[in-house]
């Protein structure tokens, strides 16, 4: 697939200028790129007077960027106690806020009640936890659902539901929503996750469908006033070069259709619309920067950066494509095979392997795709290794350091050292 490239959205002399100053490997966004994305997001809902998009914070828990989108109306989509402290911090209000958690320490339904976030139950049993907790029930309030069996499209069977640890069966839903009912919640949403990084667009609507025929039937049968549903995220980006991107404004559209097809003629033509994408919202805007600093030639060709699984974790984790682009050689024949690797002590830590590139040589410059959502998030100090910078490159050309390196001195900053080892380590 050697004809498939990608573009970066920086030049090699731009990291050149920002490697002079700070070491790689360090992930960059693109802030033009991030901003166009959410108006196209904004302008692709703008029919449901309602909508919002809460971003997955998980995806990206970098303020700065958080900031941009929320000159957009973004929220926040929260998953623990810390990512709701950071929403708080940022300044985002309850109604921008959807606490999405599972498995759910009690205490952190505490925190999202007083913050007036808007909190969806992933289990039926998490209605006695949060009323043992918190002792009374907030106005509004969501469920999430889980229709279990396999999901398909028309392209085939999508994900397993059924095997998924997330959500209420169908009967827990209505038996659920009764009960918050009696419990003095006046305003209910439905919520599901379905299908993870779909690159089609088809998901959102076919999802739509199945959401908006379940809330009638609950509002029908359970007397609970639906105002919101919740998409959930699951909109995908093209990893690898070949795949055609998803069109948002097309999608929006296909919600729009299935909207006025079961909402409207229900009597629910009021019902806002939520999503709460991550990965599309911030993966294309965001790569990470490393450098070719050794080669080894034994039974197969290696190149090995200075960035590791460490950095970015979905290819040892899952094997997930990233493209590599080798700057300075954008338009130079990919032909040689290597494995780029990093250097942890465990033999997946690959970003790439039989990828066929350019020729790479020590110094090169790598920039490594599509991990704006899902890549410095994911990261660890595994092996000792240190949290890299967050580069944010801005629309004007110039560029901001939105998070420093980590440093020795904070890697050892959570021990209970004895006095000669914080004489050795203390000023690391």
């Amino acid at each position: 697939m050697s004809e498939y490239r990608k573009v970066p959205f920086v030049t090699k002399e731009k990291l050149e200028e920002i490697i002079a100053d700070v070491p790689t490997p360090f992930h960059i966004y693109d802030e033009k790129g991030i901003r166009e994305n959410a108006r196209a997001v904004k302008e692709a809902f703008a029919w449901n007077k309602g909508f919002r998009e809460y971003f997955a914070v998980k995806a990206t828990p970098t303020p700065a960027l958080i900031h941009i989108l929320g000159e957009y109306d973004c929220g926040c989509d929260c998953s623990s106690m810390t990512e709701l402290m950071l929403s708080e911090a940022m300044g985002f209000d309850g109604n921008h806020i959807m606490f999405s958690s599972n498995d759910t320490p009690a205490e952190e339904y505490q925190k999202a009640y007083d913050m007036g976030a808007i909190i969806n139950l992933d289990d039926i049993t998490a209605i006695d936890v949060f009323e043992k907790k918190v002792g009374k029930f907030p106005k509004r309030m969501c469920c999430r659902f889980n229709p279990g069996g396999l999901f398909a499209m028309s392209n085939g069977i999508m994900d397993n539901p059924g095997d998924s640890k997330y959500g209420m069966t169908t009967e827990q839903l209505f038996e659920a929503f009764r009960i918050l009912k009696s419990k003095g919640v006046e305003e209910f949403g439905v919520h599901a996750f379905l299908c993870s990084n779909t690159v089609t667009n088809e998901y959102y609507p076919k999802l739509a469908d199945i959401l908006f025929r379940l809330a009638v039937k609950l509002q029908k049968e359970t007397g609970c006033h639906i105002t919101f549903i919740n998409l959930s995220g699951g909109v995908g980006i093209p990893y690898e070069p070949w795949q055609e991107p998803n069109d948002i404004r097309a999608i929006g559209a296909g919600v729009e259709e299935v909207y006025n097809k079961i909402l409207v003629p229900a009597g629910m033509g009021d019902v806002s619309i939520y999503t709460e994408m991550g990965r599309f919202m911030m993966g294309p805007y965001g790569g990470l920067v490393t450098k070719c600093i050794n080669q080894k030639h034994i039974y197969k060709e290696y190149i090995g950066v200075d960035a590791c699984a460490c950095n970015l974790m979905r290819p040892a984790m899952y094997g997930a494509y990233h493209h590599i682009t080798v700057m300075g050689k954008e338009n130079a024949d990919c032909d040689h095979k290597y494995d780029v690797t990093g250097s942890l002590c465990e033999n997946n830590d690959k970003f790439a392997v039989d990828r066929m590139l350019p020729e790479i040589n020590v110094g090169d410059i790598l920039f490594i795709h599509d991990t704006g959502a899902h890549g410095f998030s994911m990261g660890y100090n595994y092996n000792g290794k240190l949290w890299s910078a967050e580069i944010l490159l801005k629309e004007d050309g110039s560029w901001e350091m939105i998070r420093r390196p980590e440093t020795p001195k904070d890697y050892f900053a959570t021990l209970d050292f004895t006095p000669e080892y914080k004489k050795m380590f203390g000023d690391a």
